[in-house]
């Protein structure tokens, strides 16, 4: 149900009948499908793409690289289980590289950010080091374009 998929990401919205005419199923079978796909946890919610120049133009989003020692009998995980439970925090994974967490976290001012990441994160038992990456603008989010520039296919040729 790849292709179930791939429509629900790009429109959660698009009702049911016309997920089903597209797929050559009837629309019983979808909200089935999707049932199910809630159930086993493949689908784990819905969410809106927000452009924050437009609403709410003031958040701050930064990227937090972490370095952190794994626990024993809980390697990565408890300790990413841990900053995950912040309410600051919008997404959190586990890297290759030079780090091993990625921390996507979100507040109202870069104050309250550099607060976050000096109080809470960097305090942790654990965590070894922090670098922090302030979004300063958005191009495209999930698949979405929030300023798409026109580049032309050729340079200008002049005399």
């Amino acid at each position: 149900m790849d292709a179930l998929l791939r429509i629900l990401q790009t429109n959660p919205l698009l009702p049911r009948a016309e997920i089903a005419k597209l797929l050559g199923l009837e629309e019983k079978e979808v909200e089935a499908k999707i049932a199910e796909l809630e159930a086993e946890g493949v689908i784990l919610g819905y969410t809106a793409i927000i452009n924050r120049e437009k609403w709410d133009p003031d958040t701050v989003t930064a990227l937090i690289e972490v370095k952190v020692t794994p626990e024993r009998e809980g390697g990565f995980d408890r300790i990413a289980a841990r900053i995950a439970r912040f309410d600051e925090v919008l997404s959190c994974y586990l890297m290759s590289g030079r780090y091993d967490l990625l921390v996507i976290v979100q507040g109202r001012t870069l104050r309250e950010v550099a607060a976050f990441v000096a109080e809470k994160l960097s305090t942790m038992e654990g965590v070894q080091a922090t670098a922090t990456h302030f979004r300063l603008k958005t191009y495209k989010e999930n698949g979405t374009f929030h300023h798409l520039v026109t580049i032309p296919e050729r340079l200008p040729v002049s005399p």
